[in-house]
């Protein structure tokens, strides 16, 4: 088992364990930030759904967005910002979805606060209009005919 697998491993099963009363990014090495200020800091996803696809963390153990403070999402917004320009050097993606699920009705399913910065790429869907919108399919594309 790699050492990435094992903190995956370790990770579900702390998730699974303890629900909303810890963390598995509290476990993260801060060697493995990709970048980080003194209120947060970004990781790549350990389950990515693209090449790049990171997570925005704030170093206070805080459920949603809707419970942070405005310094917090002040240094979380820097942060995207400043992952964004790595991502484009590194992975030159053409676009991005940033967002958060808030609440298990919303798909959360770690209750520790995340931003997902999802680089995408011409061609990884059939048709990408709609976006975040397909959090529900039906209502999604309401463009197409």
């Amino acid at each position: 088992m790699t050492d990435l697998q094992e903190r995956r491993s370790y990770s579900r099963a702390k998730v699974l364990m303890d629900g909303r009363n810890s963390s598995p990014f509290l476990e993260i090495d801060p060697q493995d930030y990709v970048v980080e200020n003194e209120l947060a800091f970004a990781i790549r996803d350990g389950y990515p759904v693209s090449p790049g696809h990171s997570l925005v963390i704030p170093k206070r153990f805080v459920a949603t967005w809707f419970k942070t403070t405005p310094q917090e999402q002040q240094a979380l917004f820097e942060l995207v910002g400043l992952l964004k320009a790595q991502l484009d050097e590194s992975y030159a993606p053409q676009g991005y979805n940033v967002g958060f699920n808030s609440g298990a009705a919303a798909g959360q399913t770690v209750f520790h606060l995340h931003v997902h910065v999802i680089p995408r790429y011409e061609g990884d869907v059939p048709d990408p209009r709609g976006g975040v919108r397909y959090v529900i399919p039906s209502l999604a594309n309401y463009l197409a005919e």
